[in-house]
């Protein structure tokens, strides 16, 4: 990390601004090279105005913000170019910055040396990118609970717990003859881990809601042809998104729109109606749409209540049977048909010419899906596939604990677990990691973070 690096911190393209981000202990030498303006004696966190050079001709008009080490973004020397958006005049800049001694960041360096550096722990860089892909406002509120340090305070709590009860452990091995040491025994391991089991449960348990809001809710609309599916998608979402016409086999691909419900944003699914066919196009849309059942947290099989449930219906249920599944009775403005071979599951009465009935069919899916108690939650979640991994570990490690403990395992062996776990936790927050990961997490972000 002894180098210098540069990026372009915005998107490239037609714009106002784009900021060119500079990082290391050259950057405020490299950057006054090319600018015509004194840099160098600059206080930390001022601008400056005045016009980028490759050595007589003038490049761009900016401005040069300065952030000295250690309060800058990476804890190293930081210099931001605003130039004028554009890719042209960026790229020559970059030029610029290259010939005079910089070397282009690597996607996701420069959070990178904010971690390696200290400003921020794992928790804190995965909540960054979850914040930059946020598609609601509940996303950006979870995202902004981990950027604020309260997930890694709870973790730190945790390891601070057994960080004492190791210390503790320690004294009594090392320091028999200390009187004053906790005596630490089997059974107040135990107690101990309760609390520590407790609360890795209940962020676990939470992390549905925090996966919710991250990922979204899939929800696939399926049935027979002509039942009404594209006309639910457009009410669904408020727009003309399938298109609607009597003759069978419209919809001949995946017809995708989306709504947020209570925060959480529901992605719908208009598929193509399952049917027997030999029509080739066609036959590709049903195959898709098998496919997309699958992948989906909810199934809404859309039944025609102006006629008997049929062998076509039959076959559709087959399909979906092992899956969440509610069943849409539509068109209920002309027919009330029902079917006995439903009664096991959940269903609700619509149709599209009343606008109150789609209300019923939203309302359902919050029901479902909890989602009125994640609107009222203070979005402290766990919601990344590595971190409920590492936790799912941590409770594995406890069970081994616990049956050491009933094994009446001397505690000095016990102990290998108890930091174990520890260092487990430690991994959530990434005071304890292997460099192959961090290059994993960090390849994943833009260049310019």
């Amino acid at each position: 990390m002894k180098d210098t690096i540069c990026a372009i911190a915005t998107l490239v393209g037609d714009s106002s601004i784009n900021v060119i981000r500079v990082s290391g202990d050259d950057s405020i030498n490299i950057v006054n090279n090319i600018f015509d303006k004194n840099l160098l004696n600059k206080q930390s966190h001022t601008i400056t105005y005045g016009f980028i050079y490759d050595k007589d001709e003038k490049i761009d008009e900016v401005l040069v913000s300065i952030f000295r080490s250690p309060k800058s973004f990476t804890t190293e020397d930081v210099v931001e170019i605003n130039s004028h958006g554009g890719k042209i005049c960026v790229n020559k800049i970059i030029e610029l910055l290259l010939n005079n001694g910089c070397r282009l960041a690597e996607p996701g360096e420069f959070l990178k040396r904010a971690f390696l550096n200290g400003r921020i722990d794992l928790l804190e860089a995965e909540a960054v990118a979850d914040m930059i892909s946020s598609r609601t406002d509940s996303a950006r509120k979870m995202s902004m609970k981990g950027i604020s340090k309260e997930l890694s305070n709870r973790i730190n709590d945790l390891r601070s717990n057994i960080l004492t009860l190791i210390a503790n452990i320690e004294v009594n091995i090392d320091y028999p003859e200390y009187e004053d040491a906790i005596i630490i025994t089997r059974e107040l391991i135990k107690e101990k881990l309760v609390y520590i089991k407790d609360k890795i449960r209940e962020l676990l348990d939470s992390s549905k809601n925090g996966i919710l809001i991250k990922n979204g809710i899939n929800i696939s609309i399926v049935g027979k042809p002509n039942v009404g599916k594209s006309s639910i998608l457009n009410e669904l979402i408020g727009e003309d998104k399938a298109i609607v016409t009597d003759i069978k086999g419209t919809t001949r691909d995946i017809v995708e729109g989306s709504t947020i419900l209570n925060g959480i944003e529901v992605i719908f699914f208009d598929t193509a109606g399952i049917r027997k066919t030999t029509e080739v196009v066609e036959s590709i849309g049903i195959e898709k749409s098998i496919k997309k059942i699958k992948e989906s947290d909810l199934i809404l099989f859309v039944l025609d209540s102006s006629i008997e449930f049929d062998k076509e219906d039959k076959e559709v249920l087959d399909l979906i049977k092992d899956k969440n599944v509610l069943i849409v009775y539509n068109k209920t403005d002309i027919g009330n048909f029902k079917n006995t071979i439903l009664n096991n599951y959940d269903y609700i009465e619509i149709n599209t010419k009343e606008k109150d009935k789609i209300k019923i069919l939203k309302d359902k899916i919050i029901e479902i899906f909890n989602l009125s108690d994640i609107e009222k939650s203070d979005y402290t979640y766990i919601s990344n596939a590595r971190q409920i991994s590492l936790l799912k570990k941590c409770l594995e490690v406890i069970e081994d604990i616990d049956n050491e403990i009933k094994s009446e395992i001397p505690i000095d062996l016990i102990e290998i677990n108890i930091k174990l776990l520890w260092e487990t936790l430690g991994e959530i927050t990434g005071q304890v990691y292997k460099d192959e990961l961090l290059d994993e997490i960090f390849s994943k972000f833009c260049l310019g973070k």
